[in-house]
């Protein structure tokens, strides 16, 4: 990825992913990004499922991408709440998917029906789960799974969510896969002679032991990415998950971070 691949002037990315239906850690990381010249939101999908405020994400979401600011991506929990049952989910996952499919317009659902599952533009892959089998759902938790993933996917950079925290891996010059745990809101150098698959944190579910919400800023042109930190009122979202009447363990696991 060069300085030359920029997306039709398009240089700076914010990218979403995992946001979970939780208010708070989206209008904190908004508020965050607003300040940090952005270019096109990118939203990797699972904006539905375990939070309490499915209606105002999807409306904020949905008034970006009509307002030509952003693209967002299916993701399984979005696949979820279309389907008649969560198959392969947790019983507590489940319960957040029905409550929510329950709630959910016809033009919500319609949104979530039309959203792809890839985004793929000038050498960068974006997705929910893994660029080499977008509808298989697999995490990408380790080297031997981000090896295969980057044997199945093309792309110089992909970038997907899915695992809740975040993961570089780097392909080097002998076709070894190496990882990386990202530093917190510091710019990592994308290397032009190694392809790459970054692994996002989530908004609204971090799962890293860190409690504050994760979002990257991906710059084509300096070719490199950060992933964002940001604290937000986790209490809140603990909160309006209880008021909900959704299971307590959704909103005791957000003050963990897991």
């Amino acid at each position: 990825m060069t300085a030359q691949q920029n997306l039709g002037g398009i240089m700076r990315f914010a990218i979403l992913a995992d946001i979970h239906a939780n208010r708070q850690a989206l209008e904190a990381c908004l508020a965050h990004l607003a300040g940090q010249r952005i270019d096109r939101i990118i939203y990797l999908g699972d904006m539905l499922g375990y939070g309490a405020d499915p209606h105002w994400v999807l409306d904020q979401i949905r008034d970006h991408i009509a307002r030509g600011m952003a693209e967002a991506l299916l993701g399984n929990h979005e696949e979820a709440v279309l389907s008649a049952k969560a198959s392969g989910m947790n019983p507590v996952a489940e319960a957040a998917i029905a409550w929510q499919r329950g709630r959910l317009g016809a033009d919500e659902r319609a949104f979530i029906a039309a959203l792809p599952m890839v985004i793929d533009t000038e050498g960068v892959c974006f997705v929910h789960a893994d660029p080499a089998a977008p509808k298989r759902w697999t995490y990408v938790t380790d080297i031997e799974a981000a090896t295969q993933s980057l044997k199945g996917s093309p792309a110089m950079l992909a970038i997907c969510g899915h695992v809740h925290r975040p993961a570089l891996y780097g392909v080097q010059a002998a076709g070894r896969v190496i990882s990386f745990r990202p530093p917190a809101n510091e710019a990592v150098p994308l290397l032009r002679a190694r392809r790459w698959l970054a692994v996002m944190g989530a908004v609204g579910q971090p799962r890293d032991g860190n409690a504050a919400a994760c979002y990257g800023i991906l710059d084509t042109a300096a070719a490199e990415c950060s992933w964002q930190r940001v604290a937000y009122d986790v209490e809140g979202a603990a909160a309006a998950i209880r008021a909900a009447g959704l299971p307590d363990t959704l909103a005791a696991r957000l003050l963990r971070g897991e």
